[in-house]
């Protein structure tokens, strides 16, 4: 069994504001999405897109965050918080949700794409590359916050979480750091080059986390899953099947067209 490093959740305080590791890790995916999509698109000699990536990149995050709460909110908890709306914004209380983030960020993107009148495929293949060094972020802040673990476990790596009580758990926030974050950006990066349909990375990233992230819910704390359905699946799963869902009718789209 490992011993879970505490660390302190509030980096330091200035007044009543509390800057916080987990809010730091959006800023650190924000600015290095945007450094890997301004290398790609020197690559591909246009740095005249400069502008619009960096509009693009701010939207999506504004767009991300927003999606991330209500998410959390109307995917996990629509009760309590339509009985407690003023509850929403409170999101230095916890509760972002991937999925619904990943809604908000793509709406927003293909809402400016569209006025500027540019290609969405296109830009989504160059900024979905790196999204998973977001994933990777953000379940390091997850972890650093004690939240998201594991079942119990019994395995050399186990680690008896805070709020876990006494039973060493599966870090699960670490699996996913690794294999739906590094990983899959390791993944993505690579195969940026291949010329395939546009939109078709896009697909990719939708149907490689959806599967991941699917198998590692297995390995989550139910309490943490929030409510099951069919007995035994959970509200991520539910997400991510739709995930894959538009995964693949995305390809089915692109091989038609």
């Amino acid at each position: 069994m490992l011993t879970y490093p505490k660390i302190d959740p509030v980096i330091f305080h200035i007044g009543p504001l509390q800057v916080r590791w987990y809010g730091l890790m959006y800023i650190v995916s924000f600015l290095t999405s945007l450094f890997l999509c301004r290398y790609q698109l020197k690559e591909r000699g246009l740095i005249e897109k400069y502008q619009t990536l960096e509009n693009l990149m701010f939207y999506s995050f504004v767009g991300l965050v927003i999606g991330a709460r209500l998410g959390f909110c109307f995917f996990y908890y629509p009760d309590y918080f339509l009985n407690n709306p003023w509850e929403i914004p409170a999101i230095w209380k916890g509760g972002m949700s991937f999925h619904g983030g990943a809604i908000g960020a793509i709406l927003c993107g293909y809402v400016y794409l569209k006025i500027k009148k540019e290609p969405f495929l296109f830009w989504a293949d160059l900024v979905v590359v790196t999204a998973p060094l977001g994933l990777f972020f953000g379940r390091i802040g997850n972890f650093i916050n004690g939240e998201i673990f594991g079942k119990p476990s019994n395995l050399p790596w186990a680690m008896v979480f805070p709020e876990g009580g006494p039973i060493p758990r599966h870090p699960v926030q670490l699996y996913e750091a690794l294999f739906t974050g590094l990983l899959l950006f390791l993944t993505l990066w690579v195969l940026r080059h291949k010329p395939w349909k546009t939109g078709s990375k896009l697909a990719l990233f939708l149907i490689l986390y959806g599967m991941l992230r699917f198998l590692f819910e297995f390995l989550r704390e139910p309490g943490q899953s929030f409510a099951l359905f069919l007995g035994w699946m959970t509200m991520g799963q539910i997400l991510s099947l739709l995930m894959l869902l538009t995964g693949f009718t995305l390809i089915f789209y692109l091989r038609r067209n």
